[in-house]
């Protein structure tokens, strides 16, 4: 853990880090006959948007998501309908917060953080997935990385929240379950909080960094989180 020193805001990562990812399975056990099919899909997904970002394209993560859904299938001998790829939708925008996000949540801010979202999601019309989840009042602002047509974890992501908050990104804790996030706002100039959620885990290697904080759900971070409270006005 870094010496403490006061971090005004805390950035969230969305989807699977506050909202549960695993409602997203029935579709792939209906489809595949495995539900596990779904990490694979997922994997894919951060795989081509990261491809896109390293090759100066953009393309919204919705229909990203269609069209990996479609690829999976079509690798694995698997018919997709386009009812398919509206109900992947659908359920993706309907994922329920974790229980430990609202109370973790509520902590958080009472201590006195700046609590905002960071997603690879483009913005949606009321109601968002965060306002179906009943956690979006609980956070100032909320960033979709379409503003700068450039998927986490470029650098240009973590610089936006940055740039339209007014502080430095020395400022700025990330909090992600994926270490691919972390890794990014790290090496731009933040800490890194990662959230050990089912099914992701650290990577100990020579030159990654490993977590200024690794948290069990938003409870132990808000204890972690402690020393680094904004200092009072």
């Amino acid at each position: 853990m870094p010496d403490p020193r006061p971090i005004s805001t805390l950035v969230f990562d969305v989807n699977e880090t506050l909202l549960d990812l695993t409602t997203v399975e029935p579709l792939f056990q209906r489809v595949f006959g495995n539900a596990d099919v779904m990490r694979e899909w997922f994997a894919e997904l951060i795989l081509y948007s990261q491809a896109l970002t390293l090759s100066g394209r953009h393309t919204p993560f919705g229909a990203l998501a269609g069209g990996v859904l479609r690829m999976t299938a079509s690798n694995k001998g698997v018919q997709v309908s386009d009812e398919d790829v509206k109900e992947l939708s659908t359920r993706i925008g309907g994922m329920p917060a974790y229980a430990d996000v609202k109370p973790g949540l509520v902590a958080l801010r009472d201590a006195g953080f700046r609590l905002v979202t960071l997603t690879n999601s483009a913005p949606s019309p009321s109601p968002t997935p965060l306002e179906k989840a009943g956690i979006s009042d609980l956070f100032d602002r909320h960033f979709s990385v379409a503003d700068v047509s450039k998927y986490k974890p470029h650098p240009a992501t973590y610089q936006m929240v940055a740039d339209e908050l007014g502080i430095e990104l020395s400022d700025i804790c990330m909090v992600a379950c994926h270490l691919w996030d972390t890794i990014g706002a790290q090496s731009a100039g933040c800490m890194g909080a990662f959230i050990a959620r089912p099914h992701n885990s650290v990577l100990i290697a020579d030159d990654v960094p490993q977590p200024d904080i690794i948290a069990s759900d938003l409870g132990d971070l808000a204890a972690q989180l402690g020393p680094f409270r904004p200092a009072k006005p």
